[in-house]
């Protein structure tokens, strides 16, 4: 697959979730939210397995592994986002986000990590 701009790979894996029948009924946020903190749950146990963070694998003819999971956690959120046609809010709140981050101070508010 080429590298798509965020906007192109949002419409295009909400179209295919769509496509593939995840959108017959309607999904609210909570299940949303539970689905991708899933997919973060299953990378953790990737690593906690002691899968290298970096290696891809196939089970059969389906790759797994911490990215893996990792790109399903995105693929929930840009789902989600598609499909209740936020693209444009979404992508706005990230560059907010991302430029709010890069003036904060280093290492702020006194965390450990």
């Amino acid at each position: 697959m080429a590298k798509m701009d965020l906007e192109e790979t949002i419409k295009k894996v909400s179209q295919m979730a769509r496509e593939k029948g995840w959108w017959v009924q309607d999904r609210q946020l909570p299940e949303v939210i539970a689905l991708m903190h899933s997919e973060l749950s299953e990378a953790l146990e990737h690593y906690r397995n002691g899968h290298r963070v970096d290696r891809v694998w196939m089970e059969g003819d389906k790759p797994d592994g911490v990215l893996v999971e990792l790109a399903d956690v995105c693929i929930r959120i840009f789902d989600y986002v598609g499909n209740k046609n936020l693209t444009n809010e979404f992508t706005d709140a990230l560059n907010r986000k991302i430029n709010y981050n890069n003036d904060r101070p280093y290492r702020h508010g006194d965390k450990k990590c």
